[in-house]
């Protein structure tokens, strides 16, 4: 068995780390199986353009049996938001260490700006870089040693960060896989709203030249305070992404 998750938070460019999962062609990828549990199961507030699967398990029992089956006959890569499992995943350690970890952090000025174009009335818990340090820190207590990726350096070296990621967790080399065509995905019809930047482009784009800090700053409370929030966390990450690549 073989299972493959990363950890990551909303616009953080972890969509396009999915479709370059997809298009390695020897795994079986989930998109986000945990968001049913978070916000149907447990009965968080309604996500903005989350069209449910009929079928896919609503709570974290059900998505962990799903993962696992499915994992039984094939590798199974997912990513999903840390904070939908953070007080879940480490109170089951059998599932926890059945699977390989990555975390991928991105500055939460760019993050909450582009989530501000797509749900302007999102949560500060839902900007979720907290919630991934504080998963990062539980797995880290258990003898893990998750991979941590900045988005930034995965649009400024996709390939040499992909790269990095699949030794890291065992997976051959794919350097094929880092352009895609414009095909929706099966398993994001129910969020398709959401990545239309994804879908329209064939591969990672470089980082747009912004002064995010000052957009957010004109954009004022409540994403100013989301910031100051959870930056602290993300400095963490960012500290733990750079001490992980300088030792590999």
């Amino acid at each position: 068995m073989t299972i493959h998750a990363l950890w990551c938070h909303p616009r953080s460019v972890s969509t396009a780390f999915e479709r370059i999962m997809r298009q390695r062609g020897d795994l079986t990828v989930l998109h986000e199986p945990f968001m049913y549990d978070y916000y149907i199961g447990a009965g968080n507030k309604p996500f903005e353009n989350f069209e449910p699967e009929p079928g896919h398990p609503t709570d974290y029992a059900g998505i962990r049996e799903m993962i696992l089956r499915l994992g039984a006959h094939a590798p199974v890569f997912f990513k999903d938001m840390a904070y939908y499992v953070q007080d879940k995943l480490p109170a089951d350690p059998d599932f926890m260490r059945a699977m390989s970890h990555a975390f991928l952090v991105r500055d939460p000025a760019e993050s909450i700006l582009s989530y501000h174009r797509k749900d302007p009335g999102f949560a500060c818990e839902e900007v979720g870089i907290e919630g991934l340090w504080r998963l990062y820190e539980q797995l880290r207590a258990a003898g893990l040693k998750p991979v941590v990726i900045r988005s930034a350096a995965l649009r400024a070296d996709p390939a040499g960060q992909m790269a990095r990621y699949w030794q890291a967790v065992g997976l051959p080399d794919c350097p094929e896989a880092l352009s895609w065509d414009s095909d929706v995905p099966e398993g994001w019809k129910s969020v398709e709203a959401w990545h239309k930047e994804v879908l329209s482009s064939t591969g990672i784009k470089p980082a747009e030249d912004r002064d995010y800090r000052a957009e957010l700053a004109a954009l004022g409370a409540p994403y100013t305070d989301y910031d100051a929030h959870h930056r602290p966390f993300y400095d963490l990450l960012c500290q733990a992404a750079d001490e992980d690549a300088h030792q590999k």
